[in-house]
């Protein structure tokens, strides 16, 4: 794992969130952009090296919707860059995490996702993100 690439938020109103770090970090989100199959819309501001991922649930069946519901607005996953997401998931299978979707998905901001269970990360849900390269 390269670095941080970002920290996802969850929360329940987008907009009221961008103004809230539009003021925290002195600039506007540099990319809003929904994701379909999660449910949710996100919205990324650049912090130093690394991003903040805000992340609204567009129906109460997603898994922000869920998150949100169970634990409260906040800190929802810690993820990083990495340069080769399947070499990535096979070494830690290898290590014992478990790994919720083996296969990457489409993310937002132009990465192929993965998700380890928080059970195997002392209850942080981790993202490894891989740049899609065009």
């Amino acid at each position: 794992m390269k670095k941080i690439e970002h920290l996802g938020i969850a929360v329940k109103n987008l907009e009221e969130a961008n103004k809230l770090y539009s003021q925290l970090l002195n600039e506007e989100p540099y990319k809003e952009e929904g994701v379909e199959s999660e449910g949710v819309l996100t919205s990324f501001f650049r912090a130093g090296e690394s991003k903040i991922e805000l992340l609204a649930a567009t129906n109460p069946e997603s898994p922000i919707a869920k998150f949100i519901d169970k634990k409260g607005e906040g800190i929802h996953h810690i993820a990083f860059a990495v340069d080769d997401i399947e070499k990535e998931i096979e070494e830690l299978k290898a290590k014992g995490f478990t790994v919720l979707n083996e296969n990457p998905k489409k993310g937002a901001d132009n990465k192929r996702v993965a998700f380890l269970h928080p059970k195997s990360s002392h209850g942080v849900l981790v993202e490894l993100c891989e740049e899609i390269k065009n």
